[in-house]
């Protein structure tokens, strides 16, 4: 017969080892006086006796509080460690003080013939395997200390695929979770910030029926200090959602309020309830202060052995527990399931070395698709969004550019369908932000825009962690600096918070009257899952860009048609991805900014700023002659593209260099002087190279420049050039120069 169900999940919470050693011992000495009632002290000298005998053989194991040796702990610490277990198994087990005996308890006893005291044997047998071989694998001080000496020092390498961030998100959970006391229902998650270094780094274990998330709720959480001094291991309340919801001052009432009652509801014992923990100097240390229950402090050097850290852990998750049923069994509080709520999921960064696979996995889905473009273009388009997550695609109608995002967008996972793509037509007559934005009406209700409908979806905490690709066509149809100029601004006000980028709020709150439009508008900023993109035709129907626009986005152009490419057979290629990957693999992060400012990459990436920097100080210098060199936020933004590019083994850096040319520099230039033309011939020096073949006597071509242009039409196949793309587009500028007396990159 199968073991009743009494017995078969007395292990399914578990105090250390002391359960299962508890019933080996009585099972031992029930057979060895062959009664069902044995004396207590006989178990418990085989209780004891197991734990010393281990010890004796190396074995790591449990050990009694404030002790190393079980052999050295005094006869009334043994009586209050076995009084735990007994406790516990209560529903079981009966104790006759009067006569020290200990047995089964009746109920149970008629059901526990010779079969079921052997299964159940078997059973405690396995637990205490599976207990003691998580311990023999896992040491918890080694990791903290690990952090401790090690996190400030990583903090100055490169953050993307670091072994810190390694260690945080996937190591230390997986050890963690094999620590029989974690249940099933527990979620474990660790955290060095997303796609930056985390002022206070975590790991945090929360029961997955009140939450899924850090930033509401409470949890288990171990918290280092800023400085790495310490430690802490915590009881604590998410502090995000409360902010939100509430502002500060509320928020602070709320969560000091919360802190009283859970401290007056739970024992929290061998742990501290104050507001002494201190991780931060400024800005999140007082929410911390505020929002933690109760605490254990480990300082650097000195954190506690193994048995120490396990057994505190233990102590926190027990009253966890204890928190959590209470809650659960109030009348007025379901399960998060039940409630139906959905919370924030959070985003794994991708590895570095996997960018590539994906490009080429989204390019395979591309032309399973039947279209074809131009080699690198899907590389370039990645980079430049990466950089910047508004990019612009000009060229003729008809050549794919709004194919190219809608294709890009589908191939991982978002679609017009699932409001992951929204394609938003500029209309001529948009004047203001308003068109785009939202306005207030006449009855004081607020009527968004299309852009600010998809920022309030995109920033709902079910959908953080997806992309939201905004297309805007047509955007010079209308005046861009008129009707985007609050998109512009805002964009110049990321900044990196609590490892996430935001920005400054888009809906002024004079629009925000009624209660409801405040709920889903208010504090709306530009989300750092959202990209916008951009396609523009250049004719006589549109308006030109100004230098704002252009130094705030990557320019890809799409003028040079091959009208023989055909659609490519699936035996002609191989198909990694006919189908969109999958949005769970892939998220916001592969796409979203890992640096804003140039000091986020300088300390890791000196070598290659510095090169790059020197480049375009040698180009400023030609620039400065027409009054179109370019300031920091264009070097930032191509020392960015070339540095994601270097990290992703993209492309070879001239040919990156090549396409932020193209795409950076030579949109600021136009006009129809000859200090326009020496800039342009001076640009074209340098991107012919010395191996091009060509001889360029300055003088002469300021006076002609048709023998260097015609190279590139007619049929003639154009000479190897160092920057070969912009060495095509200096020559189409050439030629305007020369036949219309004006020149712009717009012109083709």
């Amino acid at each position: 017969m199968p073991l009743p169900e009494l017995l078969s999940t007395i292990f399914k919470r578990k105090q250390k080892s002391y359960k299962m050693v508890l019933i080996l011992s009585l099972i031992k000495e029930m057979r060895a006086a062959s009664q069902t009632r044995v004396s207590f002290d006989n178990v418990k000298e085989r209780f004891l006796k197991y734990f010393i005998g281990e010890q004796e053989q190396g074995n790591r194991v449990d050990e009694p509080p404030g002790r190393k040796l079980w052999s050295e702990s005094p006869p009334s610490q043994l009586k209050d460690i076995i009084n735990s277990p007994v406790n516990a198994l209560s529903d079981i087990l009966s104790v006759n003080w009067e006569d020290n005996t200990i047995g089964f308890q009746s109920q149970v006893g008629q059901q526990l013939g010779e079969e079921e005291l052997h299964q159940l044997e078997q059973l405690a047998n396995k637990e205490l395997l599976t207990y003691n071989a998580a311990l023999q694998q896992f040491s918890l001080q080694g990791y903290l200390e690990k952090i401790l000496n090690e996190y400030n020092s990583a903090k100055k390498e490169r953050f993307a695929s670091h072994p810190m961030g390694t260690l945080l998100r996937r190591t230390l959970p997986s050890e963690l979770n094999a620590l029989p006391f974690l249940e099933n229902q527990y979620k474990i998650q660790g955290s060095v910030g997303q796609g930056n270094w985390a002022t206070v780094p975590w790991l945090a274990i929360m029961d997955q029926r009140i939450t899924e998330t850090t930033q509401r709720g409470e949890y288990v959480v171990y918290l280092f200090a800023e400085d790495m001094s310490a430690v802490y291991l915590t009881l604590a309340q998410g502090v995000t959602v409360p902010l939100q919801e509430k502002g500060r001052l509320e928020a602070h009432a709320y969560l000091r309020q919360k802190t009283k009652e859970m401290r007056d509801m739970l024992p929290l014992s061998h742990m501290n309830k104050d507001e002494n923990i201190h991780l931060m100097s400024s800005g999140l240390g007082q929410n911390y202060q505020i929002s933690t229950v109760a605490y254990v402090r480990y300082e650097r050097g000195h954190v506690p052995e193994d048995g120490q850290l396990i057994q505190d852990l233990n102590n926190v998750i027990d009253n966890y527990r204890q928190y959590v049923d209470n809650l659960l069994s109030s009348p007025s509080v379901e399960p998060i399931e039940e409630e139906g709520e959905v919370l924030a999921q959070n985003a794994e960064p991708i590895e570095d070395q996997q960018t590539a696979d994906f490009l080429h996995r989204i390019q395979s889905y591309i032309i399973h698709k039947g279209f074809f473009f131009p080699e690198h273009l899907i590389e370039n388009f990645y980079l430049s969004l990466k950089t910047k997550p508004f990019v612009i695609l000009a060229g003729i109608s008809g050549t794919g550019k709004t194919r190219l995002v809608k294709l890009f967008a589908e191939a991982i996972g978002a679609t017009g369908g699932n409001g992951q793509f929204t394609l938003i037509p500029v209309r001529t007559d948009w004047s203001d932000p308003s068109d785009l934005l939202g306005y207030k009406d006449l009855t004081g209700r607020f009527k968004p825009g299309p852009l600010t409908e998809v920022l309030a979806e995109a920033r709902q905490p079910e959908n953080q962690h997806k992309p939201y690709f905004i297309c805007l066509d047509e955007m010079n149809l209308a005046r861009v600096e008129h009707y985007f100029s609050d998109l512009l601004s805002v964009l110049e006000t990321q900044d990196w918070h609590d490892g996430k980028i935001q920005t400054q709020n888009l809906i002024s709150s004079t629009l925000l009257e009624t209660a409801e439009d405040q709920m889903k508008y208010g504090n709306l900023s530009l989300p750092e899952n959202v990209f916008l993109i951009g396609t523009v035709n250049m004719d006589e129907t549109t308006h030109p860009f100004s230098k704002k626009v252009l130094d705030r986005a990557n320019t890809l152009e799409f003028n040079y048609i091959n009208l023989q490419q055909y659609p490519i057979d699936e035996a002609e290629h191989t198909i990694k991805s006919a189908t969109p990957i999958d949005i769970s693999e892939l998220n916001y992060l592969f796409l979203r900014s890992d640096y804003l400012q140039l000091v986020d990459a300088y300390g890791t990436q000196k070598e290659l700023v510095v090169r790059t920097t020197d480049r375009l100080v040698k180009i400023n210098t030609l620039l400065e002659d027409i009054h179109a060199h370019v300031g920091f936020r264009v070097r930032d933004a191509i020392c960015f593209y070339m540095i994601y590019n270097e990290r992703f083994k993209l492309l070879d850096e001239e040919e990156a260099f090549d396409w932020q040319l193209l795409q950076k520099i030579l949109p600021r230039i136009q006009g129809s002087h000859s200090s326009v033309r020496r800039v342009l011939l001076n640009l074209m020096k340098g991107a012919l190279g010395s191996g091009s073949g060509i001889t360029m006597n300055m003088q002469e071509l300021m006076e002609d420049a048709y023998p260097l242009y015609s190279k590139w039409g007619g049929g003639h196949s154009p000479p190897a050039a160092k920057h070969p793309q912009s060495a095509r587009k200096l020559a189409f500028m050439l030629r305007r120069l020369e036949e219309d007396g004006f020149t712009s990159y717009w012109l083709s």
